[in-house]
């Protein structure tokens, strides 16, 4: 329909009326769809800038900020491995303008590793999308004679009580999967955990570990020039990165323990209106398909996802028990 250019500024001068009055909201909530956002989005990242998690965050933010004209603010809030942010997002207004961008560790782990967490991930955040999948690496020393995950873990056993592995804190990945090992070949492998990935990188290199998993972004460069060996990645597909390394499952080694991963994802509040998270879903689906944002979480080691909320829900009560194993069978707690 074509409207004379009197009768759209009549349109016009009727809509800006509506807006003034604050009709406008009225009338789009009867159409079934909130007014949304208002105003800048604040994207919780709870942990320091400059990992991994936070460059995610900012890819995702600037790509969803062009889609919804309003800035998308990372707010990092670092501390007491994701919990603090986490439970600012888990006690922040539920009308979609406060967003969590995070790893697995706060969204499912730490409930398990924590019997006084201040909020319940269960209850208390909703489930918007995995954006990534992140597996790990899991490398030696290049003094281990081990090329593949078999030969290791037959090495591992028949080197009962004088191996270390190293991990970047007590309840992560990394030492739950070398607890595993160590439980499952009755190998006794010392745990030294360390303050973050990068000490633990050097100090495999020097050779006071032996092994350890750790995200491809550390390992990458040292695979490359020989100074670690990689002997395979966690979960079931092949890292871009890292395309020559086999999955610890395609060797035949299929425990739940090296097949699951942890993720990137993003939560909210509970409590948040469905209309909005239907919205919000549209928007992330389209920013899945920038290839400057698949083409970043790439290159930080991670396999673009980006699912509905529904599926996540599905991958979370998966994922559950198997993470809950991981850390009764390490022995692991933090408070």
């Amino acid at each position: 329909m074509n409207l004379s250019p009197i009768k759209r500024r009549s349109v016009l001068q009727g809509m800006a009326a509506l807006g003034s009055t604050g009709l406008l909201g009225t009338a789009l909530a009867q159409t079934g769809k909130a007014a949304w956002p208002t105003k800048p989005i604040r994207l919780v990242v709870p942990f320091n800038a400059g990992g991994a998690t936070d460059i995610i965050a900012r890819t995702v933010g600037e790509a969803l900020s062009k889609r919804i004209g309003q800035p998308v603010v990372v707010d990092n809030k670092g501390g007491a491995a994701g919990i603090l942010g986490t439970d600012a997002v888990a006690k922040a207004p539920a009308d979609g303008h406060t967003l969590l961008l995070t790893l697995s560790t706060s969204m499912l782990i730490n409930q398990f590793l924590y019997t006084k967490l201040p909020y319940n991930p269960q209850k208390d955040l909703a489930l918007i999308t995995q954006v990534a999948a992140a597996p790990v690496t899991l490398v030696v020393h290049p003094s281990v004679p081990a090329n593949n995950m078999k030969e290791l873990l037959a090495y591992v056993k028949a080197q009962k009580g004088k191996l270390s592995y190293g991990s970047w804190g007590t309840g992560s990945y990394a030492h739950l999967a070398g607890a595993y090992m160590s439980k499952t070949t009755d190998s006794d492998m010392v745990h030294v955990a360390y303050k973050g990935e990068a000490p633990m990188i050097q100090e495999l290199i020097g050779g006071q570990l032996q092994l350890c998993f750790s995200s491809a972004l550390n390992t990458k460069p040292f695979i490359d020039s020989g100074r670690v060996k990689a002997i395979g990645v966690t979960g079931k597909q092949r890292m871009d990165i890292l395309p020559k390394v086999p999955t610890i499952f395609e060797q035949g080694v299929q425990d739940d323990a090296y097949s699951i991963f942890g993720w990137v994802a993003m939560g909210a509040p509970a409590g948040i209106p469905k209309d909005i998270v239907d919205q919000l879903s549209a928007h992330l689906r389209e920013v899945a398909k920038d290839p400057k944002v698949v083409e970043r979480i790439a290159a930080a080691g991670f396999l673009p996802m980006m699912n509905s909320p529904q599926e996540f829900q599905q991958n979370y009560q998966r994922d559950m028990p198997i993470w809950k194993a991981l850390v009764e069978a390490a022995g692991a707690r933090l408070d």
